[in-house]
């Protein structure tokens, strides 16, 4: 809220080089703000009574755009990658998707390690389990375990995250 949006009765009223000025009417606190020539900004609504400063609006919005960019320039992004396996994978096909995941948890991403049961084969979800759990061994240099092996329907997944640098 801002100038004539403020709609309370009596403000506390914070100068533009932040001392108190005290309890004043929101009239009174417009005035000081127009001589000053700046904004009258509601800062705490909820106070009793609410607390008001005088201050540039518009600069303050631009300086608070400005620091929001930067937040969102410095913020990492995690994506998820995922591997599928079947529960009777082969040596060398299993090798490869390995390698594949860790050259995903090298770039930072989390990997979702999934093995799709086909038909009477889950049954045998130890065999499966058995799969994930040396995929997991062969990674945990790189990573940390987010989500254990579980079944969802008819297939079974663990999550990998990389691990925070130093």
């Amino acid at each position: 809220m801002v100038n004539d949006g403020i709609r309370a009765r009596e403000v506390r009223l914070i100068g533009a080089n932040g001392d108190q000025l005290g309890i004043k009417t929101r009239q009174e606190a417009l005035e000081i703000a127009a001589r000053a020539n700046l904004d009258l900004v509601l800062v705490a609504a909820n106070a009793k009574p609410p607390v008001c400063r005088i201050m540039d609006y518009g600069k303050f919005r631009f300086e608070q755009q400005k620091k929001d960019k930067e937040a969102r320039k410095n913020q990492k992004i995690i994506s998820m990658k995922e591997v599928r396996f079947s529960p009777t994978i082969d040596e060398h096909d299993f090798n490869t998707k390995l390698k594949n995941a860790r050259k995903f948890l090298e770039k930072g991403d989390k990997v979702k390690a999934s093995i799709r049961f086909k038909g009477r084969a889950i049954t045998h979800k130890e065999i499966g389990q058995r799969v994930l759990d040396r995929f997991s061994k062969a990674c945990e240099d790189l990573s940390t375990i987010e989500s254990h092996p579980k079944m969802d329907g008819r297939s079974m997944f663990l999550v990998l995250a990389p691990k925070a640098e130093k």
